[in-house]
């Protein structure tokens, strides 16, 4: 029989349902085109009605948020509601961890309030701890920068309320360092014992200062935790001198932070155009002219011979003013617990696609967890890992099979993400870009897929090129003929 009434559609990116005789143009949730929505039949009035969605999670970043609406702002990359999407609940299989098995989650960022919130999701009964060397409750580490420049205060810094933790009877030990893995206990300072049935390695990482002479000084700092933020603070004054020696990511943002605050401020980056690890060398040029624009010195190919009390005296002889310096050259992983407790650790501790060490009941998430040879080193990956070993350690069984690496600005107010592969590994690759002023826009191809993207200035596409990566789009229609950026922009905007 021929159905009657309105029609209703779905959105099979997001499960968004449009009532109408034909799909919406655009999907008002997830962005995704009207090819992507399929007939749906509503459920009938005996059928149990569909829970409300709770829990949304940012297409862009990553970021996952609780509650009936997605958030007015995404509180790490500045997207809008309409770049959110509904996270379907599912009902965990039964807890093979035990209904009272103790999961203990060692670390306070955000691989490991992930990985406590999917284990109590997974395992209403399990006893839950969460132990963290930092005092305070966790917090945004990524928005340590926002914090600086003054764009966030301390209670926008936090990601959860102490009321959270007891409330979903999680036991928040901060300010405590764990000395030592043992059998089934962890050893924390001070002597006192804490038993596990399994464990989460959600350690992180700390900042990598280089050998360089005088890097141990008293005005020298590193950004990594609040307190080290709070120490800049103190130091900052109008016209204070500030070398910061590092240009990517956390380098440009902390330049930014500081000149925003009236410092003079020069970046040094070792390679010869910025963010060579987020960028091509055109996008690093364009955030050349954009940052010495709002009064940052830059030198690239600058490399530091030494720091003294006064100046830093680069290996050209070169010797610049510097009352504070700041190394912001990266960060090695936490894995020294992981060493002594005999597991395999290269660059960081080695796990399986379940986040599983090689002890049977450890797991490892976040910037301490090497997969597939990768350490993603990305708020994304380690929210995304952690909830997985979360609801591993509770019983579930659940892969993590890899993400595209995005990398996103927030505080130089040109905004810019990258994703994927965005430099061609060789011929097989094809490039499509344009320009316009400190607009970019580079798309990057490979047997008709889009395998990665820069986008500046204008990062509006920034849900639908993630969505058109991981779904592995086909592009063959317009890379058949003479393409143009422009024509692939119509195309993942859903355009004509």
């Amino acid at each position: 029989m021929a159905q009657t009434g309105p029609k209703s559609w779905r959105c099979v990116v997001c499960g968004y349902v449009h009532h109408g005789d034909a799909p919406p143009d655009l999907c008002p949730v997830c962005g995704a085109p009207a090819a992507d929505f399929e007939a749906f039949s509503e459920p009938s009035a005996a059928a149990p009605a569909k829970p409300a969605v709770s829990r949304w999670r940012c297409t862009v970043c990553g970021y996952e948020h609780d509650g009936s609406e997605p958030p007015g702002e995404c509180p790490l990359c500045s997207a809008g509601p309409e770049s959110f999407e509904p996270v379907e609940k599912s009902s965990p299989p039964p807890s093979a961890a035990g209904p009272a098995a103790r999961i203990v989650v060692i670390g306070g960022g955000i691989a490991a309030v992930s990985a406590v919130e999917a284990a109590r999701r997974t395992s209403p009964d399990a006893q839950i701890t969460m132990i963290s060397r930092e005092p305070g409750l966790p917090y945004y580490r990524i928005n340590l920068t926002r914090y600086l420049a003054g764009d966030i205060g301390d209670a926008e810094l936090t990601i959860h309320p102490a009321s959270w933790y007891d409330d979903r009877k999680i036991s928040l030990l901060a300010g405590t360092e764990v000395v030592s893995i043992g059998q089934r206990q962890l050893e924390v300072q001070g002597g006192k014992n804490v038993p596990f049935d399994k464990l989460i390695l959600a350690t992180g990482a700390h900042a990598f200062l280089p050998p360089v002479h005088g890097s141990d000084g008293k005005n020298v700092i590193t950004l990594r935790t609040v307190e080290d933020a709070r120490q800049l603070l103190k130091a900052l004054k109008p016209g204070l001198n500030c070398v910061c020696i590092g240009g990517g990511i956390l380098g440009l943002e902390t330049a930014g932070a500081l000149a925003r605050r009236g410092a003079n401020v020069t970046l040094l980056e070792g390679h010869s155009y910025l963010m060579p690890r987020q960028l091509s060398r055109r996008a690093g040029d364009i955030m050349k002219g954009f940052v010495e624009s709002i009064g940052i010195k830059l030198k690239t190919e600058a490399r530091t011979k030494e720091v003294s009390e006064t100046a830093v005296l680069l290996e050209s002889g070169q010797r610049l003013p510097a009352d504070l310096v700041i190394f912001t050259t990266g960060v090695r992983s936490n894995t020294h617990l992981a060493r002594q407790a005999g597991l395999d650790v290269k660059n960081g501790v080695i796990v399986d696609n379940h986040l599983r060490t090689t002890h049977p009941d450890i797991f490892a998430a976040g910037d301490a967890a090497e997969h597939n040879g990768i350490l993603y080193g990305s708020w994304a990956a380690a929210q995304y890992q952690g909830g997985i070993a979360g609801m591993n350690a509770a019983g579930a069984e659940t892969e993590f099979g890899g993400i595209p690496r995005s990398h996103t600005l927030k505080v130089l107010g040109l905004h810019m993400m990258s994703v994927g592969t965005f430099e061609p590994e060789d011929g097989s690759y094809r490039v499509l870009e344009d320009e316009k002023g400190t607009l970019y826009r580079r798309f990057v191809f490979r047997d008709n897929r889009l395998v990665g993207a820069i986008l500046m200035d204008d990062t509006s596409l920034a849900t639908a090129v993630t969505k058109a990566i991981e779904g592995k789009t086909d592009f063959s229609s317009i890379l058949s003929g003479a393409a143009t950026a422009k024509a692939v922009v119509e195309t993942i905007s859903g355009g004509s």
